[in-house]
């Protein structure tokens, strides 16, 4: 990374998840780029007051890249772990938001959120919400399109892939009022499904995306205490994932979901 006369300018490393830490880290190595920089607490108000505009800039980056347009998309939620002491759980601020619920992948409780997402293949976010623990995700994923009227009526006829807990005759069928045609392996006792054998290569893309979030984001190690706080942090995440998308798509990257340019 260079600067103006060809001088050299340290690169931003992934991997800072105290902001006390980043901005100590910022001023002394990133003094050029942002000649200003306030304390933790000034940096925390005025990251929260941001959350409508970094919304409003996801979306805008997500459209302006080739993989708005694919027919098909991957809906899952993955846990979101807020605490683990029942001290925590009693005092926190997030306490009636945050609940105990279940995590299939790791057979385990946790006490926390959900994060909801709906990606493309390729691994852009889009459309996502934040929930309790206990939130029913096939209710969530409906009202996450319903929110967003133009989204449905710019992806009519949308393969949508999802896994089993994604089930009901009355929400198949509101799906497809929509447009929305769903592909998801047979639970126990229903006939076969079409598609069924393409499922498992498929689901591991939205895995996959769980697990750039969580492992190279840090979307675990969030650190917030309060529903304003954990909603900004998740949301950055987004965004980052949304803009390296955005950036490798745009210069022609082989892999539009790779942060290795930036992690190292």
């Amino acid at each position: 990374m260079t600067g103006p006369g060809g001088a050299s300018l340290p690169r931003p490393q992934l991997g800072f998840t105290s902001e006390r830490r980043w901005l100590r880290y910022a001023r002394v190595h990133l003094a050029g780029l942002f000649p200003y920089l306030p304390g933790q607490s000034g940096y925390n108000k005025r990251l929260r007051a941001t959350t409508g505009l970094i919304l409003h800039l996801i979306r805008i980056l997500g459209r302006d890249t080739s993989l708005w347009s694919d027919d098909v998309w991957v809906a899952d939620s993955t846990p979101i772990e807020c605490g683990r002491s029942r001290q925590t759980t009693q005092r926190s601020d997030l306490a009636g938001w945050a609940e105990y619920g279940y995590c299939p992948s790791h057979s385990r409780f946790f006490w926390g959120l959900r994060l909801h997402l709906l990606c493309t293949l390729g691994g852009l976010p889009v459309a996502f919400a934040l929930t309790g623990a206990k939130a029913d995700e096939r209710l969530t994923l409906l009202s996450m399109l319903q929110a967003d009227p133009d989204l449905l009526e710019r992806h009519r006829g949308q393969d949508l892939i999802a896994d089993m807990q994604y089930y009901g005759r009355d929400f198949e069928h509101t799906l497809a009022t929509e447009g929305i045609h769903l592909l998801r392996k047979a639970r126990k006792g229903e006939l076969p499904r079409p598609g069924a054998h393409l499922f498992k290569l498929l689901r591991q893309t939205i895995e996959s995306i769980n697990q750039t979030l969580k492992g190279q984001l840090d979307l675990e190690r969030h650190g917030g205490r309060t529903p304003a706080g954990v909603t900004i942090r998740v949301i950055t995440r987004i965004l980052a994932l949304t803009t390296v998308i955005w950036h490798n798509d745009n210069t022609g990257q082989p892999t539009a979901r790779s942060l290795t340019a930036y992690d190292h």
